[in-house]
């Protein structure tokens, strides 16, 4: 009864939450649960009154109400929860039973609660894919439930996606809008992405798109293709192939890659420049390329601690790739593309094609280039791809 209570009353509308009546008062005599909001996120605050101290702790639903099973079966008598709507008060006798009263607030205190709590929710942030509005692919895919709810476990991966939306909002001046648009995803994966973009551009911005995902799981790219067939996505198309040897393209607009591993980033990378792409977009995975080559006498009381070098070569890798784009014509920067804490694969290259090129200046990036290779003797397949 008191894990179903709880889930009720935090899932959604909580105000507040009170522990008292403490067993051993020199621990803590009182504690405080709200909820909050930290980084556009909603997690749970806990207030621990001891003595003269206060100390706050935050925690994810889930681990917040395990914590509150604990107390009352260990440190608490009593405790209050209040919802916006109703009031519930958890007692428990010296032989650990516990018994729950709720009542209804009264309409006035029902509104003053509401606004308390709406407030704490409207500082989040606002997505490109809104919470609440249902989007087919993202419900077969398990990130929302049919009346558009966020799939808890799933919040993560739906911030991931919206993000990802937004470098896509960001490059869009850099587009060709007057005609359809060619878009390649390497290691497509299950498509998160790959159908956000499609689902962004087409049925959001009214645009006319074409989209090939590429991957080499057979039993993905059939699940993909028939959720595309069942959501009317006529120019979303998956095929099953290897990165370096797909020839089905002479011109793309756009070119994403996603967690391709190790060197099939390098050969994404290629073809994107091979066909002019207006914009790359790539989350490299898995640098061991580096990693094997990097040899420096100046650096390597450094280099001799293996995590040292193995996280060094792969922000070098990716900080080569996005000189190595320069030199062929484009704007590269390397942006953060989720919370470190998620992932330290979180590094995004965004490359996107000059106008105008400066030949003089980019020689004279190459020539810098050649010469940080030679410091650190590596010799990044990128570069070699690239180098006629």
């Amino acid at each position: 009864m008191l894990r179903q209570l709880l889930q009720e009353t935090v899932n959604c509308g909580l105000y507040q939450i009170i522990l008292s009546n403490a067993r051993d008062k020199e621990k803590a005599y009182k504690i405080k649960i709200r909820p909050i909001v930290l980084k556009d996120k909603l997690c749970f605050q806990e207030t621990t009154y001891q003595g003269t101290k206060v100390f706050h702790e935050n925690f994810q639903e889930a681990e917040m109400i395990l914590r509150i099973e604990k107390y009352l079966e260990q440190d608490f008598k009593q405790c209050e929860i209040e919802h916006t709507n109703t009031k519930a008060v958890v007692l428990v006798s010296k032989k650990g039973k516990m018994t729950i009263k709720r009542k209804q607030n009264r309409q006035q205190e029902t509104k003053e609660k509401q606004e308390v709590v709406s407030l704490a929710h409207n500082r989040m942030k606002k997505y490109i894919l809104e919470e609440g509005i249902a989007v087919p692919f993202l419900v077969d895919l398990g990130v929302q439930s049919t009346d558009g709810k966020i799939i808890r476990s799933k919040y993560d991966k739906y911030k991931q996606i919206n993000r990802f939306l937004e470098f896509i909002e960001d490059i869009l001046p850099a587009l060709p809008m007057e005609k359809e648009l060619q878009i390649v995803d390497f290691g497509c994966g299950k498509s998160y992405l790959t159908f956000a973009i499609y689902y962004y551009l087409h049925e959001l911005k009214g645009l006319e798109v074409s989209i090939t995902g590429l991957d080499l799981k057979e039993d993905v790219i059939m699940h993909c293709n028939e959720l595309s067939r069942k959501y009317g996505y006529d120019k979303l198309k998956f095929i099953r192939g290897d990165i370096a040897e797909y020839e089905g393209l002479t011109k793309a607009d756009m070119v994403v890659t996603l967690h391709a591993c190790d060197t099939a980033t390098d050969y994404a990378l290629e073809k994107a420049v091979k066909w002019d792409a207006k914009v790359i977009l790539s989350v490299p995975c898995c640098q061991h390329e580096v990693n094997k080559q990097i040899k420096c006498d100046t650096l390597q009381p450094v280099l001799q601690y293996g995590i040292v070098k193995e996280r060094m070569s792969a922000l070098i890798t990716d900080a080569f790739r996005a000189e190595i784009l320069r030199t062929v014509g484009y704007e590269a920067d390397l942006l953060e593309f989720i919370e470190m804490e998620h992932t330290p694969k979180n590094i995004l290259i965004r490359a996107v094609k000059k106008e105008k090129q400066n030949r003089a200046k980019q020689q004279e990036e190459m020539d810098k280039i050649n010469a940080a290779m030679q410091f650190l003797h590596i010799e990044p397949t990128l570069y070699r791809l690239l180098e006629k």
